[in-house]
């Protein structure tokens, strides 16, 4: 089960009241104070948010609960899509104040994609300026008209507010259950439902994910929580799974233990993952074997070491060197896959110590494979958003003792063939000091296509291992295009090959490809693209003007407008380059009252001259340069 809000809703603090419940703990745990359970990092205890997943296991009555608590901050999305992945269920939380925020909308339309049977609750009902009416309304209008509030609210506001459950068989849950099931509302006509065929149908829509039950309580008190179990108990889907099936399993967190050496976080769902024994571990097309020197299961609070783990059990992981976030254990599952966009942001970061920032943000990578680093001239890393910078800074210093500064955060850009290429080198020929041939032809592929490799000779007539150094190279070397940025929605046709079966090897293709490529997509031209996000936007009429004029310095385009009395609503496209210089002028443009919710949506051609990124591979387009640089590369 995952607990998922906007940051600040209080779904940490509910967390450490479902331990407190199920006797985990003795005490609930402040986020303020630093003292809660799954906050474990320094940085989440200084910033009193969630950066980091993380899992605890406890047992409610006769159910077992594995909850991994995900971070609340549009930055850390890529931390709660891992945890998407591998979710029975799911607690969304609001807070009663605030209400349904930018983040709680992308949420829920995720877990709604996803079909993944959820629970609502409104927190903070004691606090002042909590709202009932006005909040379920905009629940209903923003989250999902499919909401069924399951009790009230007494005292809204204060220290005495109380969570008031409807009693058993209540007309407004039946009725809104009638509207999803034309034989439920038979029933109900002829005043045939009793409040325990309530209950069940009730279940069977959750399970379906047609509507999510609703809420009210406060995480401070602990008021509204016993009826949220028994709802976490009774109406969401246990998981099912046989330990007797093949294995399945996912890995969804990797981390570093204090000796340097992997944990792998893994949710099994069908079969028994046991200790030392092989498990085929599945990465995109390839798979490999490896044997786990130490199986733990989360259970009660903690880990504790097991010769082996059945279906439902989320395990760490340990003595798996080569083991990645997203691999697939046993048989592999169709879960998993890209749930929101890539970060389309990059920065270069800098230290004294170059080499150790190097190795640095290469293995906080392992931990989050969205985070790309590259090294040229200078070393940069991709981003969601401007809290990410001060995370990195503080892991780099807390973990590995680096003091880092940062540049402007910049757009990452992407280049897409403009026309149909070709180039050829022959073996012996002036101009190619290696032994092998290579012909390719790069020509567009539709948008979305990736890179789409082709053969247009007899896969025969080379050997084995020199096709693939040629493909893996090729896909390498589109990481840079004409003006650094990587290439995307190309195809490539590899037309000519040959080799001299006495001293060809495998280095000769590597190093002769990024010249041949290069060449062909020099001729077919690229066109850089920036990437966009959509845009939907909800203020006050009388701020429309000003934010027009803001949205149009940003290159946003405007494709919808909707304005009454009360309010206005803007929907487009804007570069993601500037939604946060945007969205840092919004408060003052709208007196604190726009809401802005940005999707990636996807990339567009950059308008005037193309921007330029520093090459890391030598510029395979200037041989001399090129072949400087692949002698210092192997001298180094």
């Amino acid at each position: 089960m995952g607990i998922l809000a906007h940051v600040d809703a209080g779904k940490t603090s509910l967390t450490e009241r479902l331990l407190y419940a199920a006797g985990v703990i003795d005490r609930v745990g402040r986020v303020d104070d630093g003292s809660t359970r799954t906050d474990s990092m320094e940085l989440e205890r200084r910033r009193g948010i969630t950066i980091r997943s993380a899992v605890v296991s406890f047992e409610l009555a006769d159910l077992t609960v594995n909850l991994i608590d995900t971070p609340g901050h549009a930055d850390f999305i890529a931390e709660v899509e891992r945890a998407l992945s591998v979710l029975d269920g799911a607690v969304l939380v609001l807070s009663a104040v605030e209400g349904v925020q930018v983040q709680t909308r992308l949420l829920m339309r995720t877990l709604q994609r996803l079909h993944i049977p959820t629970l609502l609750f409104v927190n903070k009902i004691d606090r002042m300026g909590a709202r009932h009416d006005e909040l379920l309304a905009d629940v209903r209008r923003l989250l999902t008209p499919a909401a069924i509030p399951l009790g009230t609210v007494r005292d809204l506001g204060g220290r005495s507010a109380r969570y008031v459950p409807f009693p058993p068989g209540a007309t407004a849950i039946s009725e809104t259950l009638a509207e999803r099931n034309d034989q439920f509302l038979a029933r109900y006509l002829d005043d045939e439902v009793t409040a325990a065929d309530q209950w069940r149908e009730l279940a069977e829509q959750v399970r379906r994910a047609q509507v999510q039950p609703l809420y009210f309580g406060s995480a401070m008190t602990g008021d509204g929580v016993p009826e949220l179990i028994e709802g976490i108990r009774t109406i969401l889907p246990r998981a099912t799974s046989s330990p007797g099936d093949r294995l399945q399993a996912s890995v969804f967190k990797v981390e570093r233990g204090p000796a340097g050496d992997k944990i792998a976080s893994a949710r099994i769902f069908a079969g028994t993952l046991r200790e030392r024994q092989p498990v085929d571990v599945h990465r995109g097309g390839t798979t490999y074997q490896a044997k786990p020197a130490a199986v733990e299961l989360f259970s009660r609070g903690g880990t504790r070491r097991v010769a082996a783990a059945e279906a439902g059990s989320i395990v760490a992981l340990r003595g798996l060197k080569e083991i990645r976030i997203g691999d697939q254990l046993g048989v592999p599952s169709r879960r998993g896959g890209r749930l929101f966009a890539p970060p389309t942001l990059e920065t270069v970061v800098r230290a004294a110590d170059r080499i150790k920032l190097y190795q640095a943000l290469q293995q906080l990578a392992e931990q989050d494979p969205l985070i790309r680093v590259r090294q040229d001239e200078e070393i940069s890393v991709s981003l969601y958003g401007e809290v990410q910078k001060e995370v990195i800074a503080a892991l780099l210093a807390d973990e590995y003792g680096l003091a880092v500064t940062f540049d402007e955060t910049r757009p990452i850009h992407l280049e897409r063939p403009a026309g149909v290429g070709t180039a050829y080198r022959e073996m012996g020929a002036p101009g190619n000091p290696w032994l092998a041939t290579i012909g390719f032809r790069v020509s567009p592929a539709p948008v979305g296509t990736g890179i789409d490799y082709r053969l247009e000779v007899e896969l025969g007539g080379l050997p084995r291992a020199f096709h693939t150094a040629i493909e893996h190279t090729a896909r390498q070397t589109l990481r840079q295009g004409l003006f650094g940025w990587e290439v995307d929605d190309v195809q490539i046709d590899l037309t000519h090959t040959g080799y001299s079966s006495a001293g060809s090897v495998a280095a000769d293709f590597r190093r002769l490809v990024p010249v041949v490529l290069m060449e062909a997509l020099d001729r077919a031209g690229t066109t850089v693209v920036e990437p966009v996000h959509h845009f939907e936007l909800e203020l006050p009429p009388d701020a429309v003007a000003p934010v027009l004029g803001r949205l149009a310095e940003a290159r946003a385009a405007v494709e919808t407008s909707r304005i009454d009395a009360e309010h206005a609503e803007l929907t487009g496209q804007i570069p993601a380059g500037s939604v946060h210089a945007f969205e840092s002028q919004l408060p003052g443009l709208t007196h604190g009252e726009g809401i802005l919710l940005t999707t990636f949506e996807g990339f567009r051609p950059v308008p005037g001259p193309s921007p330029t990124r520093p090459r890391t591979d030598g510029n395979p387009l200037n041989q001399k340069e090129y072949l400087l640089h692949l002698n210092q590369h192997q001298a180094g």
